[in-house]
């Protein structure tokens, strides 16, 4: 097989820094992509089949074919993630041939830290210069967040614009519709730190269905506070954020809605207002400012949106109180891993304190490398070599 038709791809993790669950209300988020990534060795085959193996023992191989309907494995499969890709490209390109793909990774699975999304990313990247095709990275950003549905949650596009987009050095604010990322160097003083709760996050298991009411709450809480507000046309939670300040967005939601469509509603608006608020502080390296901001966010996702865990409300605690300016959880929730915020040269006492107070008690100390970490602010997917090999 030509070299042209082989080599390694890497598709980066990536922390939400703030702006969690409002990419899938059309509102900006601010990510970044970490170091920590997945990795393909593939080489193309002369048919339409997808032979796909996993460095990882506890991860069977999967097989199929690039055909306009390509059926799913069984709910949770993580085989999923590969069709999802091969479905998406097989639509916009009718006569792609298969690949022989080895996957590893680094990211703990169902952390928060979009490891399947990086798959589907890093899958997308081999099929596509396996087949010697490429797309504009904006497209393919749209097109794989569409793709991603495949596996049956109703997510919105943050995590494969940032895997594919992301600076090196910068986290980026992503705006939707259209589809654009406006990157902020993160100041050289900072330091993000991952901490896994040892809970897994699965969003296509049994946590599914709680993670997909969310839009549907989101959503009809809009319809009804935009009713009330009389906008004719455009109804998007960006033009109500555009049109009136959140305090009277909240006002009118409080005459309009009650219970948990309240709730969810003020979470939406209030997380929308600190994304802008998180990229301004970090343009001009004020740490404190984030790290309020960080707080605020968790709050919010903990009693207005529900999706906290009593480990990641521990983990922020921890963090805190061992000299973090500010945490929250990071991802879906549900489980997950938090983020936190410190001054660089603390980041070894606050990560000493995680270690000892929340991993230990539970047996990981000795391996807590594979659950803390922490995060630098890395470039998105690339191809890499080609005949190189994986590690």
């Amino acid at each position: 097989m030509a070299s042209t038709h082989m080599g390694v791809v890497r598709a980066p993790g990536r922390v939400n820094l703030i702006g969690e669950h409002i990419d899938y209300c059309g509102l900006p988020v601010f990510p970044m992509a970490i170091q920590r990534s997945v990795r393909i060795a593939f080489d193309a085959r002369a048919d339409r089949e997808v032979q796909l193996g996993n460095r990882d023992p506890g991860f069977a191989a999967s097989t199929f074919t690039l055909t306009q309907q390509i059926p799913p494995a069984r709910a949770g499969d993580w085989g999923n993630y590969a069709r999802a890709a091969g479905q998406a490209l097989i639509q916009r390109f009718p006569s792609l041939r298969g690949i022989d793909a080895l996957v590893e990774s680094d990211l703990p699975i169902a952390a928060g830290l979009s490891s399947s999304s990086a798959l589907v990313v890093a899958m997308a990247l081999a099929i596509l210069h396996a087949n010697g095709v490429s797309m504009a990275p904006l497209e393919l950003m749209d097109l794989l967040a569409r793709g991603e549905r495949y596996v049956g949650t109703a997510g919105g596009g943050m995590d494969q614009s940032i895997i594919l987009g992301a600076q090196a050095g910068c986290a980026s604010r992503i705006d939707f519709h259209p589809l654009r990322l406006t990157p902020t160097p993160v100041p050289a003083d900072w330091q993000f730190i991952v901490a896994w709760s040892m809970v897994h996050a699965e969003k296509s298991g049994a946590v599914g269905q709680q993670y997909n009411e969310r839009p549907r709450q989101a959503d009809e809480a809009r319809r009804l506070v935009a009713a009330r507000l009389g906008h004719a046309e455009d109804t998007s939670y960006p033009a109500l954020l555009a049109a009136a300040p959140v305090a009277t967005l909240l006002e009118r939601a409080g005459t309009t809605l009650s219970g948990v469509l309240s709730k969810r509603f003020r979470h939406v608006v209030t997380e929308g207002a600190r994304v802008r608020q998180a990229e301004a502080a970090m343009a001009r390296g004020d740490l404190a400012a984030f790290g309020l901001l960080l707080d605020a966010s968790h709050q919010s996702l903990r009693d207005d949106y529900e999706v906290s865990h009593p480990e990641l409300d521990q983990l922020v605690a921890l963090a805190r109180e061992a000299g973090a300016v500010g945490a929250r959880l990071t991802g879906a929730g549900f489980g997950g891993s938090i983020v936190a915020l410190c001054l660089a040269e603390r980041a070894p006492r606050v990560m000493t304190a995680l270690r000892e107070r929340f991993y230990a008690p539970r047996g990981a100390a000795a391996d807590v490398g594979r659950y803390m970490f922490a995060a630098e602010p890395s470039a998105g997917a690339e191809v890499l070599t080609p005949g190189a090999s994986p590690g």
